[in-house]
């Protein structure tokens, strides 16, 4: 079966002006590459719809979501914190972007596709139950992992969280849970300054050195896979943050596009094994835009198994 592409034009509008990492930018380089690469035409495409309130009920609190979307300003800038800011279609673009998960989860339970890539923004994973941050309103990958669970009854699904910041709202809102497993490697110290603690028995935090070297990096992230081959499960989300790249400003990491196609195939073959190939990423970081659609081009490979 193929590899879905779930995404939506509105989360491009999210733009909180020239000079911002997190900029529109970042989409329309990939999508720029996906069709310079030609597998925009192989890969079916979708737009996402919104995600619903009792959907972003299965993460966040309802005070929380209610102070969004009472604060989700018709013109001018909303400033939740010095780096986390709603405009005008903010909160339409997170919507759709937390939407994308859900609509993958239903089209590979239903059998319709064995994986999905969904480069969307806002990316999620900074947002916690109950708090924004990090450019981050909705946690995307925790409301997928929660409505799979919810929906259809899965007993077992991984998050893998590879951007180089620790996915601290995905650890915030899953930890505890005995049907999830978070996998999460970060550059540390670094934002959010988190992630080196002990946690619950089902997080598997990896801080690395700043100047790791690629057989470094590879070396430490491979312990996941014997935990997440135990674990067994169902479904695989991936949080795909790719500002551990060379060419990125936001990090000291030196990764490169080959680093990220690996990890991802290695991710791929335990949802072959576990999942029947079930297997969801979501963008999150990724702010080198001259090597974004590259990188993304080389992820969205590792998933169809090229």
């Amino acid at each position: 079966m193929s590899v879905a592409i779930i995404s939506h034009p509105s989360c491009i509008e999210h733009n909180l002006g020239e000079g911002h990492p997190e900029q529109p930018a970042r989409l329309s380089v990939i999508n720029d590459q996906l069709i310079s690469s030609g597998l925009s035409f192989v890969c079916p495409q979708y737009y996402s719809e919104k995600v619903t309130k009792e959907q972003l009920l299965l993460a966040h609190d309802d005070a929380y979501i209610e102070h969004l979307f009472s604060n989700a300003p018709s013109q001018g800038i909303f400033e939740i914190d010095g780096d986390t800011h709603m405009m005008e279609a903010t909160l339409q673009a997170a919507q759709l972007a937390a939407g994308a998960g859900v609509m993958a989860v239903d089209l590979l339970m239903k059998k319709e596709h064995r994986a999905a890539f969904c480069p969307v923004r806002p990316p999620g994973h900074h947002a916690e139950r109950k708090r924004a941050m990090g450019f981050c309103f909705f946690n995307n990958v925790a409301i997928c992992a929660n409505y799979a669970i919810e929906k259809y009854g899965l007993e077992r699904v991984a998050i893998v969280d590879f951007d180089v910041h620790h996915g601290n709202g995905t650890q915030n809102i899953v930890e505890g849970n005995e049907k999830i497993l978070f996998c999460s490697s970060f550059q540390h110290p670094f934002y959010p300054y988190s992630g080196s603690e002990a946690s619950a028995s089902n997080v598997i935090n990896i801080p690395l050195a700043a100047d790791i070297s690629s057989e470094d990096y590879r070396e430490a992230v491979s312990q996941w896979f014997k935990q997440i081959d135990e674990f067994a499960p169902q479904l695989i989300i991936i949080s795909a943050g790719f500002d551990g790249h060379v060419a990125d400003q936001m990090s000291s990491h030196s990764l490169i596009d080959p680093d990220y196609h690996w990890l991802t195939s290695e991710l791929v073959a335990l949802a072959d094994k576990h999942a029947q190939g079930k297997i969801i990423s979501m963008l999150e970081g990724g702010y080198a835009i001259n090597a974004l659609g590259r990188t993304a081009v080389a992820h969205l490979k590792a998933l169809m198994k090229s």
